[in-house]
């Protein structure tokens, strides 16, 4: 019998639960521009800290994901959330980040944001620019070049929108 996933939200106090999921995903240089260095209190501070809302994804206590939600701009760009999402390399292909997806648009919702945004969605991450278009987002913008790609070398950025 399967353990169903259960996604809530944490605070600073438990994020090195998710910091090596967290770690595996930025070290590989492929889908997030922060440094693959980046200390552990600089990504708990950048995703624990308010307005900054931190999610994970557990079954039988093991970390399977995480999302961050927050505001994609201050102020009067307030309305339009954004988020982020990682998924540890022994959970992929599960439908983790799908569920976290929903789970993220019924938070954003509740939480009075009118539409998502994602800002930067690294090109040749075609898994996840199909499975946000599955969940509703449109390409509304291509940024050349804008991703230093691990691999690939420079490569293209794609902006995601949707309406709540």
């Amino acid at each position: 019998m399967s353990v169903e996933l259960i996604l809530r939200e944490i605070g600073a106090d438990e994020f090195e639960r998710v910091w090596p999921v967290f770690r595996s995903v930025i070290a590989g240089g492929d889908t997030y521009s922060y440094p693959p260095e980046l200390s552990f209190e600089q990504a708990r501070e950048w995703w624990t800290t308010p307005p900054s809302r931190c999610f994970v994804a557990e079954r039988n206590t093991e970390v399977l994901g995480c999302y961050m939600l927050k505001p994609n701009q201050p102020g009067l760009g307030g309305h339009v959330a954004n988020a982020g999402y990682m998924v540890a390399p022994n959970a992929r292909g599960q439908g983790i980040a799908s569920k976290m997806c929903a789970h993220s648009l019924d938070e954003a919702r509740r939480a009075g944001f009118t539409a998502m945004q994602f800002n930067f969605v690294v090109s040749t991450n075609t898994t996840a620019v199909r499975l946000w278009q599955r969940h509703g987002f449109q390409i509304v913008g291509q940024v050349p070049g804008a991703f230093r790609h691990a691999e690939h070398g420079p490569t293209d950025v794609y902006v995601m929108h949707r309406q709540l």
